[in-house]
């Protein structure tokens, strides 16, 4: 039966303001960064997280404007891998979603005719690559800049007029990008307001990736590239710095409940982070000087060689690129032990022949004992059970403490931190004081950054990509668009 004029109208006019409420109370986002297997099956293979690490431990001015990126993904380790972003590079820009990380320097993305570039991913989006010839503003970089001089550390002997800058990047697990440098404009989300943001533009130098190899080009969860956060010149953050846009501070939260969370450049006002433990000097990552380490109120002894990165000096990378936590074959025996102390009639087990798995019925921060590290200086970093004991399944938990075999170049053991005792906690990276300290924080509420210029305060919120209201969203979009459409037969 037809609808008539009036009815028509009235149900066509109720659907668009249901809509309209909708995209309302749908907040607007930023820098969104999401975790690499967010959404996926919850029996993602835990042998996928020890090849992610081990890829990851083979790389190892007044401010314009305080930068919201947008955050997408979880930490936890049974659904956790990367946390990414969605950012904008060329002109007009193009949208590439890149991991976030905090271990390695380089901004790459993978270019137009790259060799074993992945075409296609699960985590929600469609894959792009960088093409030249589209932006507007693209320069290729070659050997006799002083960008690629002072990052090759001095002129390449092979250098000629019109050479591209190349780079090349090896990984733990054999995998390796490689392809040649490019000048383009990064977009960047500007922090104006409480939860409002306007768009700005940045010059930076990055990789265009000409080759893929390993897992980099077969991934499922493949990503556009890789966003590096380290302190090297060549680190967006220094190229940003450096040209007057930020400061060289920047902060993340990581939700490795929800997914998601906050991920900020700029000077954090709220929550205060009262505690810093110093960097360690030239260092290429994070490094800072661990002094003791307590298990149930319990220390755990440590000699001076067993947790030296560089020389004889106790120390620990804090790195948000690693999914896990790996402490040093001396100190892991010791300390898995006082882990079980209090569930000795546990029957233990190994998963893939790597993760120490239980069936346990209780709630774990009953009745397992927290975790304490200290570092130089008065900062401490306090891990509980919910943290670093994940759910495999129904009543089936493992620990996510890993011992690390990997040595640095001068024969050290290496303990690396990551999103394990990471998450759940505001972390500052104070580059420009060399400092580095965290705070325990509801990473799916606000922080409040300082605008430089102005001197205004500003509320951040949490972001998470392709979440599950993400999804809701679209089906949403889709069926208004279906009743529009049979809306427009009947008229």
């Amino acid at each position: 039966m037809a609808l008539g004029t009036t009815t028509r109208v009235a149900v066509l006019g109720g659907i668009l303001l249901f809509f309209a409420f909708v995209l309302n109370v749908s907040g607007n986002l930023v820098f969104s960064v999401n975790h690499k297997f967010k959404g996926r099956d919850k029996q993602v293979s835990l042998s996928a997280l020890k090849e992610h690490d081990a890829r990851r431990h083979g790389r190892l001015l007044a401010a314009d404007a305080a930068v919201d990126l947008q955050l997408g993904g979880s930490g936890h380790p049974s659904e956790a891998g990367l946390y990414f972003a969605k950012i904008g590079i060329g002109s007009p820009p193009k949208d590439f979603h890149v991991q976030v990380d905090t271990g390695s320097d380089l901004l790459w993305v993978n270019c137009e005719a790259c060799e074993n570039c992945p075409t296609k991913s699960n985590l929600g989006f469609k894959l792009s690559v960088y093409d030249t010839k589209s932006s507007s503003t693209s320069n290729k970089v070659t050997c006799d800049q002083e960008f690629c001089t002072s990052t090759l550390n001095g002129r390449l002997p092979s250098c000629k007029p019109n050479m591209l800058c190349n780079y090349n990047i090896a990984y733990g697990d054999g995998s390796a990008t490689s392809g040649y440098y490019v000048k383009d404009n990064i977009q960047l989300d500007k922090v104006t307001g409480n939860h409002q943001t306007t768009s700005t533009n940045g010059t930076v130098i990055f990789g265009c990736g000409a080759k893929q190899s390993g897992n980099l080009g077969k991934s499922p969860a493949a990503v556009d590239g890789i966003l590096g956060f380290g302190q090297a010149n060549a680190s967006i953050i220094s190229q940003l710095a450096s040209s007057g846009k930020v400061k060289r501070q920047f902060s993340h939260c990581l939700d490795n409940v929800k997914g998601g969370g906050i991920y900020a450049i700029g000077e954090v006002v709220e929550p205060k982070v009262k505690n810093t433990t110093p960097l360690l000097p030239n260092m290429p990552h994070y490094t800072v000087s661990m002094k003791t380490i307590e298990v149930g109120g319990d220390a755990i002894e440590l000699t001076t060689d067993i947790f030296g990165l560089f020389g004889d000096r106790k120390s620990a990378v804090i790195d948000s690129g690693t999914t896990l936590a790996y402490l040093t074959p001396e100190v892991f025996e010791p300390f898995i032990k006082k882990i079980f102390a209090r569930q000795s009639g546990l029957k233990l087990h190994t998963v893939e022949e790597q993760f120490t798995c239980f069936e346990y019925t209780g709630k774990v921060d009953d009745g397992f004992p927290i975790v304490k590290f200290g570092f130089k200086g008065s900062a401490s970093l306090t891990v509980y059970p919910h943290d670093y004991l994940f759910q495999l399944r129904d009543n089936v938990w493992c620990s996510g403490w890993q011992s690390n075999s990997m040595k640095s170049k001068d024969g050290k053991s290496v303990t690396l931190l990551g999103d394990l005792v990471l998450s759940n906690k505001l972390v500052l990276y104070d580059l420009e004081n060399q400092a580095i300290g965290w705070t325990d924080y509801n990473c799916t509420s606000s922080i409040k950054l300082k605008d430089d210029k102005s001197g205004q305060v500003y509320s951040v919120g949490a972001h998470n990509l392709y979440s599950a209201s993400s999804r809701i969203m679209g089906t949403l979009l889709t069926f208004l668009l279906l009743v529009i459409a049979m809306l427009q037969i009947l008229l």
